[in-house]
């Protein structure tokens, strides 16, 4: 029973149950759900590589990357994938888990940083892919896409800029429109959080009251887009008009409960992402602390050496 206007794109016969969700369906088209696989057997063989060699790595990082790349499967990999064609509300919570979850458990679990222990050193073609993501990192591209300026708006335009146009409706027919629309809810996701959460090197670094607007510049435009669509009377979106006949789908009210996701799930990442600011904030600062009294007892040179060891600090991470 393939809809037709799912060009090609599979979508389950039977109607959505809790067990059916996350029945894993994996297809020609599932460039996300087998990227995130790969991930998880990328991500585990340099942690061992690195073990092996003596260095130790936070179990608590590892778990972050497979919680996060896990999220990715469970939405791209699954029935739920396939739901998400023809139903506004499982369409909007892959969106939310892909633009809000699994950056964020990704971002946690440093693969940058993970990139650079692992990656050969030195001269010549071994040494390669650790230069050019150096070069990546400190690239003007990757300045520009990396500023708040870009950033932001660039989040908060896929809500507005995706559903209020007729944007999404032409992405949503198109196999490959699709998979570039996942990919990119994951990417400005990445983006926007990376300089906040902070715990790679990131083409740009931004002081910790600087991180906490950033964070909180979105909220209000992401409250109000899950609000605008939920008081919304008529469809925004024509590609969930017709839900498969017999399913007991009435696509204003799921468009409805499409709407109260949206506002429900923004709350939850920023209050995440807070306390991990928060906290890295206050370790910073007892740091500095330490250092300055370390400092004292030494010299009585303090501030001297704390701008030395700023400088020495932003010369190791450069």
């Amino acid at each position: 029973m393939e809809h037709g206007h799912h060009s090609g794109m599979w979508v389950p016969e039977v109607p959505p149950t809790a067990g059916r969700l996350f029945l894993p369906h994996l297809d020609g088209w599932s460039v996300l759900a087998v990227l995130s696989l790969v991930g998880i057997a990328v991500y585990v063989a340099a942690v061992v590589r690195l073990r092996r060699s003596g260095v130790s790595w936070p179990w608590w990082r590892t778990l972050a990357w497979i919680t996060g790349c896990a999220s990715l499967f469970a939405v791209t990999g699954t029935w739920f994938n396939g739901y998400s064609m023809v139903i506004f509300s499982i369409h909007m919570t892959q969106h939310m888990v892909l633009s809000l979850i699994t950056p964020l458990l990704l971002l946690l679990a440093a693969p940058i940083t993970l990139a650079l222990r692992t990656l050969p050193r030195g001269q010549g073609a071994a040494g390669t892919p650790r230069a050019l993501l150096l070069d990546l990192l400190h690239s003007r591209f990757a300045r520009f896409v990396a500023h708040p300026l870009f950033s932001v708006p660039l989040f908060i335009a896929s809500l507005y800029g995706v559903y209020f146009t007729p944007l999404f409706d032409a992405l949503m027919a198109n196999p490959v429109g699709h998979q570039v629309m996942l990919a990119h809810f994951v990417v400005t996701g990445l983006l926007f959080f990376g300089p906040i959460v902070a715990q790679d090197p990131w083409p740009r670094t931004m002081s910790h009251p600087g991180r906490m607007i950033e964070l909180f510049l979105p909220v209000p435009f992401h409250a109000f887009f899950g609000v605008a669509i939920m008081m919304s009377g008529s469809l925004v979106v024509d590609s969930f008009a017709e839900p498969p006949a017999g399913w007991g789908v009435d696509p204003l009210r799921d468009q409805g409960v499409a709407g109260g996701i949206v506002w429900a799930f923004g709350e939850l990442p920023t209050v995440l992402v807070l306390a991990v600011v928060f906290f890295s904030w206050a370790r910073s600062d007892d740091r500095h602390a330490r250092r300055l009294d370390r400092a004292e007892d030494r010299s009585g040179d303090a501030e001297l050496d704390a701008y030395n060891a700023r400088l020495r600090q932003l010369a190791e991470r450069g």
